[in-house]
């Protein structure tokens, strides 16, 4: 199943994209796409519907972030070995984790802000998982029966934030619109395999991205079971699950960094397209 939330920020409601790309109103069956609509049981429930029965939502409706009420969004760094060799690092000896506040979780066409006083504004198109079930000290082979789904996401950071000021990355991370989800949360059945998804990003129609989650130095099901041993993983919990080469920062000799006016789209295999525009700060 696709699983969206529409409707003006704030106020979003749950649906159900049906067969014809239509969106299907979910809210007489479920408040959200979120906490226990995320189990294995709750989205049994849904799947259970016939989407031709459930109200069709007309006109362009704006689509929110694909999962509500996140309590956590971790992210995991230097996760492809194209990208950490892009950047000169050595490969981590175990994921690198910081966290995004969830504050700068936005819809997927919401647009991308440019904080105050940023010049080194980046992209990164990112596999992300949402958590269904509980988790705590689960082995690895166990890990992917706690995802509800899968989504697109859009790590943007702000680099000179993030490298050049002290403390940690989540400064660079944070800001609002910085956290792109979506368009839809597709449930785990309809993704076989997660660690062989084609995905990309475009700046300005040029392609700046091209990679595949196969390439991952941790996949996603060493990453569930890693974090689960250092904290619980709840529903609706974020893991994104880094990014593949083509950053800005990664361009030589000179890189290239987001201003007012520009224009991204991003995408995985399955999974949907994101297209932002870029402003300046509010």
């Amino acid at each position: 199943m696709k699983l969206v939330r529409y409707g003006p920020a704030g106020s979003e409601r749950p649906g159900l994209v049906d067969a014809d790309g239509r969106i299907r109103d979910l809210s007489a069956h479920v408040d959200d796409v979120a906490g226990a609509a995320l189990s294995d049981e709750g989205l049994a429930r849904i799947a259970a519907l016939d989407p031709a029965s459930l109200p069709l939502v007309a006109g362009d409706q704006r689509l929110g972030p694909c999962v509500g009420h996140v309590g956590k969004f971790i992210c995991i760094g230097l996760n492809y070995s194209d990208h950490a060799a892009e950047a000169g690092l050595a490969v981590p000896p175990e994921p690198i984790v910081f966290m995004k506040a969830t504050s700068a979780i936005c819809g997927p066409d919401d647009g991308i802000e440019l904080p105050r006083g940023s010049v080194a504004t980046d992209w990164e198109v990112e596999l992300a998982v949402v958590i269904g079930r509980h988790a705590k000290y689960v082995s690895e082979a166990d890990a992917l029966s706690h995802v509800a789904g899968y989504c697109v996401a859009n790590d943007v950071s702000e680099r000179d934030f993030q490298t050049k000021r002290a403390g940690q990355w989540t400064k660079g991370k944070s800001a609002d619109t910085f956290g792109p989800l979506g368009p839809w949360l597709v449930t785990r059945d309809e993704v076989a395999y997660p660690q062989a998804l084609s995905m990309y990003l475009d700046l300005n129609g040029k392609r700046m991205q091209s990679g595949s989650t196969a390439t991952m130095i941790y996949g996603v099901a060493h990453v569930i079971s890693y974090l689960s041993q250092m904290m619980s993983l709840h529903p609706g919990d974020v893991i994104s699950t880094g990014t593949p080469p083509g950053v800005g920062m990664g361009i030589k000799p000179d890189p290239v960094y987001l201003k007012a006016g520009d224009r991204l789209e991003l995408g995985i295999e399955g999974l949907g397209v994101q297209r932002q525009a870029v402003r300046a700060a509010g």
